[in-house]
């Protein structure tokens, strides 16, 4: 993003900010680096901080309509306490770390219409202003690849994905929205189930992934939800046979019976499990024997990233996505002024 002049905090002539993020994917868990690149005003200024947050668009449900709104999710502090010379220019490098829960925004390359953003933030003078704005872009960690590949090659749809706000009951969710990846069954599970959504809750030591199925209603039942959760490590991916082991994730959410509606979010009330339950189960580093089937990581994932590579995500054109950044949080932008 071009230098953004900020105004707000010194008035006309005040220093100007350009965020460059490294072109190195970055990954839930992992570093993102870049450069603050400073250019001075009129005037000789003390920075008192630069901050970096890192902003989601996000939906949340109420009770007769959903709406959108922007979430911090982390903050991070990379310099203050110098002199910036009129007209001079500075250059600031900084390397953070994701939260482990950072949603993903793109599969082998395709976005997926979740819109993430680096804000950068400067103190002078005693008032804050909100600079620049850069689009932030995730890949999934290998076991997150794996995991979605092999739903692919299962005949499994990439429908669409969003971040609610809410926490996932029964789970140690740290940030304050999940992301949901919505995914259409193939013709074998069609008569079982209407789609389900996939949640990935990561951590250094391992990754929840919680599957909620839209279970099809039977001559003498309702549709209804069911919820489950299993528990992978990062440990040994490539040694996993993903697809057999996904498919059983599957076949046991089919399976289930006697289910309650299971949903996620303190705003949606408590979240039921089925009877059966499978959360806890860890599959990675005690799994040695098999290997992987299919194409190897990094092919396109048949059905999930068929529905982003014709360039419709959730009902928006990949180029849309794209240039979604600025748009989606303008109004946070106007509506936030000075802090």
């Amino acid at each position: 993003m071009v230098f953004k002049k900020l105004l707000g905090a010194v008035g006309v002539g005040g220093p100007s900010v350009d965020t460059v993020l490294d072109s190195v994917a970055a990954v839930p868990g992992g570093p993102l680096s870049g450069q603050v690149r400073l250019r001075g005003g009129r005037t000789d200024l003390e920075i008192e901080q630069i901050t970096l947050d890192l902003v989601a668009r996000v939906e949340a449900e109420g009770h007769d309509e959903e709406t959108e709104g922007t979430v911090v999710f982390d903050r991070v502090t990379v310099a203050g306490g110098f002199r910036l010379a009129e007209e001079s220019e500075q250059t600031i490098p900084f390397t953070l770390t994701l939260p482990w829960e950072t949603p993903v925004t793109e599969l082998y390359g395709q976005p997926l219409g979740v819109v993430l953003g680096v804000r950068t933030e400067l103190a002078v003078s005693g008032a804050r202003d909100k600079g620049d704005l850069d689009q932030l872009t995730v890949s999934p960690l290998p076991v997150q690849e794996a995991i979605l590949e092999a739903l692919g090659q299962l005949g499994w749809g990439f429908k669409s994905a969003d971040l609610e706000l809410g926490r996932i009951n029964g789970t140690d969710q740290r940030l304050p929205f999940y992301q949901e990846l919505e995914l259409t069954p193939p013709a074998h599970y069609a008569h079982a189930l209407n789609e389900i959504e996939v949640t990935f809750l990561a951590t250094a030591g391992g990754m929840d992934v919680v599957i909620e199925a839209d279970k099809r209603g039977g001559l003498f039942s309702g549709g209804h939800d069911t919820v489950n959760r299993f528990t992978v490590s990062h440990h040994n991916v490539q040694h996993m046979d993903w697809n057999a082991e996904v498919d059983r994730w599957i076949k046991q959410l089919v399976d289930s019976r006697g289910a309650h509606p299971g949903h996620y979010g303190a705003h949606h009330g408590e979240q039921h499990h089925g009877e059966q339950h499978y959360g806890g189960q860890h599959y990675g580093e005690h799994h040695s024997g098999g290997h992987r089937s299919g194409p190897s990581t990094g092919a396109v994932v048949a059905g999930v990233a068929a529905g982003v590579a014709v360039g419709v995500v959730g009902g928006m054109v990949a180029a849309e996505v794209i240039d979604e950044i600025g748009d989606a949080f303008e109004g946070e932008e106007e509506e936030g002024g000075d802090e």
